[in-house]
């Protein structure tokens, strides 16, 4: 039986086609709501892709190390854990996290030019991820700690992967991956295997890897500044036994990804030993559910469903109480 996702259409026989409304969320530029994220975050994760290359890093510091306006992104390269990523032309797909909130801000575009120390990221989207990651993973109650220095002891520890894929067309995104640990990720006859769990319903990485297999991501255990730096090249599948394996609370993933030709590396981050992420001081003027309600509103599709969508999201509480019900019934 087969049991390989090769193709869109298999894939959403198996999860679903993403809802309409979710693209909604996605605008193109930065709005005040981001610029506010950028001006707390201490810390990023950056995938850069550049042809058939793809890498991913590190970036982090004071909290807004990076700034930006309407329609870029400045990320100073001495933030970076490995600035020479950041070329001119490579596609971008960053990830912000700010202190004590669950949902992310995610940053999409290219690199326009380098100038004075700074890469400028000519933004195509913006949005705010879902919590999800975060909350399995438990990455803000997480106190600082010392990770094993044992290949297999570090992976069966992990509990948050950032992942980076480009689509066919060279565009780069980064998704994040939580779980707790011993259910984040495992390595099986020399192959790495993750659980794709329920997240945003965007599916980007899901569609990117059948369209281009190679991927990048950096492995963490919350509370360390040690990191894994795996890349390889992937393939979705139902196969039942590998999916089992990662049960949790009862809930089977419908799918899980291997990644093959698998090379894995240790190292020191000095961005996140910067970022001081732990113990968390959490952050107090961000708001992730009006930032989606604003997405929403801004976003440049006028349609009837657009419009309709934006007055249902903007009676008081309504996205709060659907965001916090998600989170609690789907989390697997």
């Amino acid at each position: 039986m087969e049991t390989r996702i090769n193709s869109v259409e298999a894939l959403e026989a198996v999860i679903g086609k993403t809802p309409p409304p979710v693209q909604l969320k996605v605008i193109d530029h930065l709005d005040d709501g981001a610029l506010r994220w950028l001006a707390v975050s201490p810390l990023m994760f950056a995938g850069f892709g550049e042809g058939a290359s793809l890498a991913i890093t590190v970036g982090g510091g004071a909290r807004g190390f990076a700034c930006g306006d309407a329609h870029s992104l400045r990320l100073p390269l001495a933030a970076l854990d490995n600035p020479v990523f950041a070329c001119p032309g490579s596609a971008v797909g960053a990830l912000f996290l700010a202190p004590g909130i669950g949902e992310t801000l995610r940053i999409n575009g290219r690199v326009a030019e380098v100038q004075e120390g700074n890469a400028i990221v000519a933004v195509d989207e913006c949005y705010v991820h879902c919590a999800k990651a975060l909350i399995r993973s438990s990455f803000w109650s997480s106190q600082p700690a010392d990770a094993p220095t044992d290949v297999d002891a570090f992976v069966a520890a992990s509990r948050f992967m950032a992942l980076a894929t480009v689509d066919s067309e060279g565009r780069a995104d980064l998704s994040p991956k939580g779980d707790p640990a011993g259910s984040m990720a495992r390595i099986n006859g020399g192959n790495l295997w993750f659980a794709e769990r329920p997240g945003n319903r965007r599916a980007d990485s899901f569609r990117n890897i059948i369209a281009q297999p190679r991927i990048t991501a950096a492995l963490l255990i919350p509370g360390s500044s040690r990191i894994g730096i795996l890349a390889g090249n992937a393939r979705l599948t139902t196969e039942e036994a590998m999916r089992r394996t990662f049960t949790h609370q009862g809930k089977t993933p419908l799918l899980a990804t291997c990644v093959e030709d698998l090379t894995l590396e240790f190292r020191h981050s000095p961005a996140l030993e910067r970022a001081g992420l732990w113990p968390v001081t959490p952050v107090k003027d961000i708001n992730p559910a009006q930032m989606l309600v604003a997405h929403v509103k801004a976003n440049r599709d006028k349609g009837v469903g657009a419009r309709l969508a934006g007055t249902v999201m903007s009676i008081p509480g309504l996205m709060q109480k659907g965001l916090d019900k998600d989170y609690r019934d789907n989390l697997y």
